[in-house]
């Protein structure tokens, strides 16, 4: 498989000094480490992690664990912070099949960014990402574990490609029926077609299956109804904020008879925002295991692309010319708003933005997730989950909280917290090993040193050498595409 890397200076490859029958054996040995323990925000240093395979078997003081252990392999982690491998728990995949060599190549920018695991949220090559699951989990194609929602369950006809069209409770069977074969990770739901009724039908039937069911709520629909057929997770802070009018259930009662359209529903739901509202709807979402995946930066990049155009972004240099062309309606159609319409959506990006913090006053499990990938304009694979901490704790969440949505709110989402989401004997080895601590400033995630995958170890010059192929790719397809556009 991927079992032979460059390794720093750090690494040191001689075996610790005792014989055979003194220590137990094992493939990696990261000493002196001050492990994270984001479940309690608190730093343990001069910890001893041991790796066999693809899992973490003992923990504990490097002074214990040294006579304990021995290893080919040992990384000196004195002065750096261990945590547990980031997850990006809403990305997508996409622009049709000329590009799905684009997108592949958007995978090592991932791990180069310390994410581990991915959840695809769906986008219209479902097929292909599905298959790419697998080739990943086996050892054929390198890239983050990922999970995923195969197609999306939508409407007749809708604006999203690459999904299943449901248009009755037959058609919404069906496609659970579809999906379960696929044994998808988990449901994808939208609403661009989607009608109120089917929504909920599909959303039910999906939790009937076992499924976890995630997605956009019908402007038609409270999110209480939403959540009472059993939406496990709300993508996007919007629906969120949706639930704090006093006046939501008038809103989509009008908005689904045809009283009033999209953007006077917008405008009601703004001016009738209400915080206890707010918090008692949260507080039920924490009573009922609703998890929250607020994408803040996405909103972020489209609400003020005014003020940054992100034409010199040095990271475009990572995304193929096919997936930037895909950025071009977004961007197309924010330049067509007036002055009055941008300061409203400014103003909007803040209203929303400020029930971050409610969400967590309340309990909510608050999930990491980017809304990186094709279409999403400037927003990036691998950067974008940094940017979303740093906005996280901008917005009013302490850097421990934010660090725990990128690292224990997607295992926990899944049911997965006995193999992820610490840094523990029996969890998986999935890794980021930091130079600063993160507890103290989230921006600390962007300062890796080394990744360790699956109980691989990549240090940093490994981890740059995967941005130099990606970004190497990406300037041949540049050279062809220019070759293209003079020809014709």
């Amino acid at each position: 498989m991927f079992r032979s890397h460059p390794l720093s200076l750090a690494v040191l490859l001689a075996v610790a000094p005792l014989s055979a029958s003194a220590a137990e054996r094992a493939d990696l040995l990261i000493r002196n480490a001050t492990v994270v323990d984001v479940e309690h925000a608190r730093s343990v240093p001069g910890q001893s992690v041991v790796i066999r395979g693809e899992d973490i078997v003992a923990v504990g003081p490097d002074a214990q664990l040294r006579s304990q252990w021995s290893a080919s392999r040992q990384i000196d982690a004195k002065g750096k912070y261990l945590i547990p491998g980031l997850w990006d728990m809403h990305v997508h995949f996409g622009g049709g099949p000329a590009l799905v060599e684009e997108n592949k190549a958007l995978l090592p920018l991932y791990i180069a960014h310390g994410i581990t695991t991915i959840r695809d949220c769906s986008g219209d090559l479902p097929q292909q990402v599905l298959q790419w699951r697998g080739n990943i989990a086996n050892g054929t194609l390198f890239g983050p574990r990922l999970l995923t929602s195969g197609a999306k369950i939508e409407g007749i006809k809708p604006v999203w490609k690459g999904t299943i069209e449901v248009g009755s409770k037959a058609d919404a069977d069906k496609a659970i029926e579809r999906l379960q074969h696929d044994k998808v990770d988990f449901v994808k739901i939208t609403d661009s077609t989607l009608t109120p009724e089917l929504f909920l039908y599909s959303t039910s039937a999906a939790r009937k299956a076992g499924l976890k069911a995630s997605g956009h709520i019908p402007m038609a629909l409270t999110v209480e109804q939403a959540v009472d057929a059993g939406l496990a997770s709300i993508e996007h802070l919007d629906y969120a904020f949706k639930a704090g009018s006093k006046d939501e259930a008038q809103i989509a009662a009008d908005f689904g008879a045809g009283r009033i359209d999209r953007a006077e529903a917008n405008r009601r739901l703004d001016a009738s925002f209400d915080r206890e509202t707010a918090l008692h709807a949260y507080r039920d979402f924490a009573k009922r295991g609703v998890f929250v995946t607020p994408t803040l930066n996405g909103g972020r990049i489209l609400d003020f692309l005014d003020q940054d155009d992100h034409a010199n972004d040095p990271y475009l240099a990572y995304i193929g010319p096919g997936l930037r062309a895909t950025y071009t309606w977004r961007v197309e159609r924010a330049a067509k708003a007036t002055p009055a319409q941008i300061e409203a959506r400014h103003a909007q990006y803040h209203q929303v933005a400020a029930v971050l913090p409610l969400l967590q006053e309340a309990g909510v499990t608050i999930i990491a997730g980017t809304d990186a990938g094709f279409l999403n304009s400037f927003n990036y694979p691998g950067i974008g989950l940094h940017q979303e901490l740093q906005l996280f704790v901008k917005e009013g969440l302490s850097a421990p909280q934010a660090l725990s949505a990128a690292t224990r709110s997607g295992p926990a989402w899944f049911g997965q917290m006995q193999r992820y989401g610490g840094v523990a004997t029996g969890k998986a080895a999935d890794l980021v090993l930091l130079t600063a601590n993160p507890l103290q400033d989230i921006a600390a995630t962007e300062e890796i040193d080394s990744v360790i995958l699956r109980g691989d170890v990549y240090d940093r010059a490994a981890l740059d050498k995967m941005l130099a192929d990606t970004k190497a790719k990406v300037a041949a397809w540049n050279a062809v595409a220019k070759q293209d556009d003079a020809s014709q």
